[in-house]
């Protein structure tokens, strides 16, 4: 946050150009995760949270109903702007939760810019300790090679740039690297958008992490030939069940870890789990444009008026995932008791939180990294 302007990193523009972008309101984050200035389900909630804590102090010394209005408008675009990743809805829907205790509607516009702060601030600070939490966890799976260094396979982009301070599935590079375990990363490319190229690839040369860049189509030609030691992925959503919605691509990669004997983890937080969805059928899956398709930066790369499919998730089936590894611990099959149990101890954890819960303001959020 640089005053009530929220500040993020253009990451359409890595990694050639290193550009701020800025929002003041919920409308204006909204926007920018429409048009992928940010993404990655965890940062996303992020940002949706700031975006609506400014928009809180925006409209603070406006009248109750205005003010009701307009952050319940901010809320439903922040919602709608990509409804595959859970964790969007899930800080909206904390903010939006603690306005409403406020009054119906709350007369005090300066006391709900207040609450919504602390609680959007709470939010980010709470990633942070979660994220490194799962990192560690995560770690904890991997073997420990004798004569080489650990080889994992990522897919889209689950760095800092995602998540906001830590990261999931590279948050588990990042500790081995500061545990000083050796690990290589073969990095997915992650058509359409390139995600794992533009962005992991980006991420893992500012960490001085050893990584291979590879096409999509090569993991299974890798993995035949033993290089694999486990793939780690993210997850926008995870329904009670355990399917998982990822970036698209994500479930031939588990097919193909399936083949080939290959762990294969799904990394992310209990913000990105929905227990009201019962399995991945019920996810809907984002349709972004053809033109991602078709052309790459505006250099066409298919005959003109070709028409092209952009799902940009899939939903990996729960028996193809070996755990997901949360906050709260790896979890295995069956997944939905699992992850009913992490809520439950998440819920515990929580009751008594830590010193940061207690401290809002600039200073604050000033620490929460890529967002």
């Amino acid at each position: 946050m640089d005053g009530d302007r929220l500040v993020l990193i253009d990451q359409r523009r890595l990694p050639d150009q290193l550009v701020e972008y800025s929002c003041a309101s919920a409308g204006e984050v909204a926007q920018a995760i429409q048009d992928m200035v940010i993404r990655g389900a965890p940062a996303m909630g992020q940002a949706a949270a700031l975006g609506l804590a400014l928009t809180a102090h925006a409209m603070r010394d406006n009248t109750p109903f205005i003010r009701r209005a307009t952050l319940r408008g901010g809320a439903t675009a922040l919602v709608n702007a990509r409804p595959t990743a859970a964790n969007v809805r899930w800080a909206v829907d904390r903010l939006m939760a603690r306005f409403d205790e406020l009054g119906d509607p709350p007369d005090d516009g300066h006391a709900v810019a207040d609450v919504l702060r602390q609680e959007a601030d709470t939010i980010v600070f709470e990633a942070a300790a979660d994220h490194e939490r799962l990192a560690h966890f995560g770690l904890d799976l991997l073997p420990e090679m004798a004569d080489r260094p650990l080889q994992v396979l990522t897919h889209c982009n689950t760095g800092p740039l995602a998540c906001g301070q830590f990261g999931t599935a590279l948050g588990i590079v990042q500790v081995a690297l500061h545990v000083g375990r050796p690990i290589e990363v073969f990095v997915d490319e992650t058509r359409p958008y390139l995600q794992g190229s533009r962005l992991t690839a980006w991420e893992l040369a500012q960490a001085g992490v050893p990584y291979t860049v590879l096409a999509d189509s090569a993991a299974g030609w890798l993995m035949a030939r033993g290089d694999v030691d486990a793939v780690l992925v993210g997850a926008d959503r995870i329904a009670a069940n355990g399917d998982t919605a990822n970036k698209i691509g994500t479930y031939p990669l588990a097919v193909l870890a399936a083949r080939h004997g290959v762990p294969f983890y799904v990394c992310a937080p209990l913000s990105s789990v929905d227990l009201a969805t019962p399995d991945g059928s019920a996810i809907q899956i984002e349709q972004r444009a053809g033109e991602e398709v078709t052309a790459l930066r505006g250099i066409p790369i298919a005959p003109a008026g070709s028409r092209a499919l952009n799902p940009a998730f899939d939903a990996t089936p729960a028996e193809l995932i070996t755990a997901i590894v949360t906050e709260e611990g790896a979890l295995r099959s069956p997944f939905e008791i699992g992850l009913r149990g992490a809520f439950d101890a998440s819920r515990a954890r929580k009751a008594h939180p830590p010193a940061y819960a207690g401290f809002v303001g600039d200073e604050a959020t000033s620490h929460a990294g890529a967002v």
